[in-house]
């Protein structure tokens, strides 16, 4: 035992020896970092009812799966597929309704699968919900900038104003770079002077500083401050007075009407203003037009909104379309409906930022403001919405995606985003939009539910603002470039009626090939190569570009040799005697009715 605890003894001290030998370890130094924000969180307690339902056989009411939904209404498919399986959902799917064929027969003897609501109890649960951040919100002071082209007669600031939602704290700062210099200010509101920046103004990174202990997100603002005149000449002796045109891009922008596709592009207007088709004027009545619109007429005369009695053809010298005396006797009527959507059209430009007189334009060529729908083609509203039209919006409009969704599928679904839904629930949400700017009405006057027809203005604004985002990422991805720094402001907009009326396909393709050309992506270059399929849109863009050209759009633009016209909102009275030979070839002289019980056609041609 001696022995033993000697030889521990021998081996304890070398051990202390062997550690003592080891080089001292360096003193750990904690790393010097920014602490982590505090999370805006807080907890809730909800109170909902909470649902059990079953899934039952039809042949003994075995109960096969017991599940619990948290909302009103039938569960939805995906609940049933989570909680009892894909076997059992697939059968209970495919189950046909029990219908008994004889009196003899029981309900034991339907196959498949049947849902029973068991029972409904009051529950609650605590929910962790994430609170929103400090914003900051941009405007000018010292200078309201007055059209046309935002002047100024004196340099203004750029007022930054910090945003707190919750109650209890508040914005102790706003700080951020102008043009790479850094800057500070204490409290809610900083007003930050301008000075003349180059044709490509400069950029402004701003964020705040909130008491809670974190700060709102990093936004960006990129602002031009242009001076018109020799005032500021060296040689001073100008009489010209200061005028400086102001323009400020941003998301968080609060000065006055929005600048959306001007934002997504990074795209200044031209100094002074854009050309008159991409303006919303001071006053709707600005808005007004008087152009004679044979579709328009040949609609108001075959809905009985105009006698055309007096004419020999009855006004019409095709079922779509009038005749020159039924534009004569439409006109007046002509001139007032074209003109009843002018103020709803600058509200939503006001609120959307897409010019109004480029909407009112776009409906003076899509439907020469017919609002109803060509089912043939499957094109409905002011805008002549289609289906592709449709997903456009929904998929590159996501604010309008997250509002228009719920109303037509449950929340959990559109929570996903258009993309990543089903193909069967994007079709249905394509489906839904198509027919909700369809103001077409059989027992409305005129065949037209003008409140409808109203708040379709809106919806192909947001189209609009889809499609400007479509066309910034074309162009981004082709590129490499944010689309203002590649193209004109002016162009953008063309470039976003070839999206709109050609689709994306066709305006890829021609970039593609003016850039392998070295082109600049203008206008005319980019025009010249576009596929023959794609060259109808040349005229298009021309046709809506031009503001004061009357514009007047093909009635049957939409008609190609060998096929029949679409089917128009059908007219309560029609009554179309043609000024030529009876022939059966021309496809004028067939027209399927969508709803003959309402409307039969009287169809008189004049002997040859």
């Amino acid at each position: 035992m001696k022995r033993l605890a000697l030889l521990g003894m021998i081996v304890l001290l070398a051990g202390g020896l062997f550690t003592a030998a080891l080089p001292a370890p360096a003193p750990v130094l904690a790393e010097e970092s920014t602490p982590e924000a505090p999370k805006r969180l807080t907890t809730l307690k909800i109170n909902f009812e909470r649902h059990e339902w079953w899934l039952v056989r039809w042949k003994d009411n075995e109960i096969t799966c017991r599940f619990l939904v948290e909302h009103e209404g039938l569960p939805i498919a995906d609940e049933i597929r989570v909680w009892c399986g894909a076997t059992l959902y697939n059968e209970w799917l495919a189950t046909k309704p029990c219908a008994l064929s004889s009196p003899e027969q029981t309900l034991q003897s339907c196959p498949g699968l049947y849902l029973y609501h068991f029972t409904s109890y009051p529950a609650s649960k605590e929910v962790k919900v994430e609170l929103p951040l400090p914003s900051v919100w941009v405007s000018v002071t010292g200078c309201t900038p007055q059209p046309p082209g935002n002047r100024c007669e004196s340099l203004p600031n750029l007022l930054l104003t910090g945003e707190e939602p919750l109650p209890n704290e508040t914005i102790i700062s706003i700080q951020g770079t102008l043009n790479g210099n850094p800057f500070v200010c204490n409290g809610d509101a900083c007003a930050i002077p301008l000075q003349p920046t180059g044709q490509g103004g400069i950029t402004v990174e701003f964020w705040a500083d909130s008491s809670f202990g974190d700060a709102s997100p990093k936004f960006n603002a990129l602002v031009r401050v242009i001076p018109q005149g020799d005032f500021m000449s060296p040689e001073g002796g100008s009489s010209d007075k200061p005028l400086y045109y102001v323009d400020v891009l941003s998301s968080q922008w609060r000065g006055g009407a929005l600048a959306s596709c001007s934002d997504i592009w990074g795209s200044f207007p031209p100094i002074g203003g854009p050309a008159p088709w991409l303006t919303t004027p001071q006053d709707p009545q600005e808005l007004y037009s008087a152009v004679s619109l044979y579709y328009l007429a040949g609609m108001l005369i075959a809905n009985g909104e105009v006698d055309a009695s007096e004419c020999r053809d009855g006004g019409l010298s095709t079922p779509l379309t009038a005749s020159e005396c039924g534009v004569r006797a439409a006109y007046e009527q002509v001139v007032a409906w074209q003109n009843r959507f002018d103020e709803e059209i600058w509200n939503v430009a006001q609120d959307t930022g897409v010019p109004a007189q480029l909407l009112k334009n776009i409906f003076s060529r899509e439907s020469q403001f017919w609002p109803g729908i060509y089912q043939n083609y499957k094109e409905a509203g002011l805008g002549q919405l289609t289906e592709k039209g449709a997903d456009t919006i929904l998929l590159w409009n996501p604010s309008f995606f997250e509002q228009f969704c719920p109303l037509v599928l449950h929340q959990s679904r559109c929570d996903l985003g258009f993309g990543n839904i089903k193909e069967e629930e994007r079709a249905l949400l394509r489906g839904a939009l198509v027919g909700k700017v369809n103001a077409a009405c059989a027992d409305c006057p005129a065949g037209i539910d003008l409140s409808q027809a109203h708040f379709s203005i809106r919806v192909f604004a947001e189209g609009m603002i889809g499609n400007c985002q479509q066309v910034g990422r074309v162009l981004n991805n082709l590129t490499g470039r944010t689309a203002g720094s590649v193209a004109s402001y002016e162009d953008l907009w063309r470039f976003t009626l070839v999206n709109y009326n050609a689709g994306p396909g066709c305006l890829a393709t021609a970039v593609r090939k003016a850039l392998s050309l070295g082109q600049p992506l203008r206008w005319q270059s980019v025009s010249a190569q576009l596929e023959p399929a794609c060259q109808s849109a040349i005229k298009y863009v021309n046709d809506i570009s031009d503001k004061l050209s009357g514009v007047q759009p093909t009635p049957t633009s939409w008609v190609y040799p060998g096929q029949p016209p679409p089917q128009a909102t059908a007219p309560k009275t029609a009554k179309w005697t043609a000024s030529r030979p009876c022939v059966t070839s021309p496809p004028l002289c067939m027209w399927i009715i969508s709803n003959p019980r309402r409307w039969v056609p009287r169809w008189k041609c004049a002997a040859g």
